[in-house]
């Protein structure tokens, strides 16, 4: 591995020494150009839209071109592939970002050896800030493996979280169903249903990341870290689950809305229907007795024409009645 140093700082997010302990010490650029296994256990984390960690990753980690390449990846699918040399797993995380979409997963790439750990993103991800804060507090991972254990671990636990939100979301829509406002609520439906599909495509490619560590565990993970993360695959799997459920509820949801709105317009067509047939023989003899012909009975009497008013009122009264007894008004 060479020690030259590289041509800029920016792009480290940090680098720890960790002590095996649970605790950890602060390093810099200089350590990772100088470090030997000897020191510690090493981690490393960078933001990949520097420049910097690129030249670094692909040049002096020592590493294999294939995997740098996929550290540096622009677009990831969660996945696990053990080397000669190591462990590389991509994973997702929810993004809880300010202003940002749950279901607008983020990237989470992970390189393991015996004795270093490195990690890079494009986007900030709470996982790796949540691990770094144990490592300060003195009750972080103490290996690699252990390392990837609390990393999946923060990840599975936000993803809990937004799938829990997401069942209270639809929830709510069901309440609201019989009585909200159709649009709204088809627009509701409609992002959660978007949000569903968002989560689930990176849900079922991690699980099956994880599975396969579980089925093929590598030499650097401990028992107990192969016991660890088969529960997290386990939780993985119920989630995909609970979003399964939660899409087929969105349809039922919207299933009903549509047939809701069916219904009430075919009631509103239903009752201008029924007016229309009262006033069809109606307007028929209206027609008839408008004419200008002779021979129009009542048109020389003075109560013809309360005489055919009183038939008209009466014959829209018949008609409406016998709607009535037919339960068709």
């Amino acid at each position: 591995m060479s020690t030259a140093a590289p041509p800029t700082d920016r792009g480290l997010v940090w680098a720890y020494l960790l002590d095996r302990r649970g605790g950890g010490s602060r390093v810099g650029w200089e350590t990772l150009a100088t470090w030997q296994p000897a020191q510690g256990l090493l981690w490393a984390h960078f933001d990949i839209s520097e420049p910097g960690p690129e030249t670094w990753l692909e040049e002096r980690s020592g590493m294999e071109p294939q995997i740098a390449a996929a550290l540096l990846a622009e677009d990831t699918r969660p996945r696990s592939a053990s080397s000669r040399n190591g462990l590389l797993v991509i994973l997702r995380g929810v993004n809880l970002n300010p202003g940002a979409e749950p279901d607008d997963m983020v990237s989470v790439r992970v390189w393991l050896e015996r004795d270093r750990i490195i990690t890079t993103r494009r986007r900030q991800l709470q996982a790796n800030g949540a691990i770094r804060q144990t490592l300060d507090e003195g009750e972080g991972p103490s290996s690699a493996g252990e390392f990837l254990c609390a990393l999946v671990e923060h990840l599975v636990d936000r993803i809990g979280e937004a799938v829990d939100e997401l069942d209270a979301n639809i929830d709510a829509v069901e309440e609201t169903t019989d009585a909200g406002d159709v649009m709204a609520l088809r627009s509701q439906l409609t992002d959660l249903r978007r949000q569903t599909a968002h989560m689930r495509r990176f849900l079922a490619p991690q699980r099956d990341a994880l599975e396969r560590l579980v089925r093929q565990p590598d030499p650097i993970l401990a028992e107990q870290d192969n016991l660890s993360l088969r529960e997290q695959a386990d939780r993985v799997q119920r989630f995909l689950e609970d979003l399964d459920l939660i899409r087929e509820r969105g349809l039922v949801s919207q299933e009903e809305i549509l047939s809701r709105v069916a219904y009430q317009q075919g009631r509103r067509i239903f009752v201008l229907s029924v007016v229309s047939c009262i006033f069809l023989p109606l307007t028929f003899l209206t027609g008839l007795m408008g004419m200008n012909v002779g021979g129009i009975p009542g048109a020389n009497t003075v109560i013809g024409f309360s005489a055919v008013s009183g038939l008209f009122v009466a014959l829209g009264a018949g008609l409406a009645y016998w709607f009535r007894r037919r339960n068709w008004l």
